[in-house]
């Protein structure tokens, strides 16, 4: 392979050689007049061809199908069709090793917004002496910046005391 030449067209020499196509040289047989009358025919049909898809967007169903009211306004006495909740599977209550993995964890592992720190002796010490009753009603109750119940709205008050005695196993 000669060196000046490269084997790779880069788009700038691809267009330098198409615009030098000249549909003569590929219907030599025709005169110019027919050369003419192709390239207008060719132009026509990408014309028409643009134009017939283009105005699909403009049939009576395509403009129903956008205008068409996303709901339905109902009146007394008309059928309303209900939805029909989720459905929860209860699987049996939860240890409490699993609601504090699940729901407290995200605070209590890192002491966030002052709660105390999982298995830190030092930070449970007060809230210890006030007795493990008080410790379960605020924790179902929700105290300071925790909500009730941790925000765990799907958790019995067993399972939150079950988490409690949980965290308090871990200090001994």
């Amino acid at each position: 392979m000669n060196s000046s030449k490269s084997a790779i067209i880069s788009p700038s020499k691809f267009s330098d050689r198409v615009e030098k196509v000249d549909l003569r040289s590929i219907f030599p047989f025709w005169g110019v007049n027919q050369v003419s009358k192709l390239r207008v025919l060719l132009i026509a049909a990408a014309v028409a061809f643009t134009g017939a898809v283009s105005a699909d967007h403009k049939s009576d169903h395509k403009v129903k199908e956008r205008t068409a009211p996303t709901g339905k306004i109902y009146r007394a006495g008309d059928d309303v069709p209900v939805a029909k909740p989720a459905v929860v599977e209860a699987s049996g209550p939860r240890d409490g090793v699993t609601i504090y993995d699940q729901k407290c964890a995200m605070c209590h592992t890192a002491g966030v917004a002052g709660a105390p720190k999982f298995a830190d002796a030092a930070a449970w010490t007060d809230r210890i002496g006030k007795g493990e009753e008080t410790l379960n009603m605020n924790a179902i109750n929700g105290i300071g910046a925790m909500p009730p119940k941790g925000g765990c709205a799907d958790c019995s008050d067993d399972e939150i005391k079950a988490a409690v005695t949980h965290m308090l196993g871990a200090l001994n």
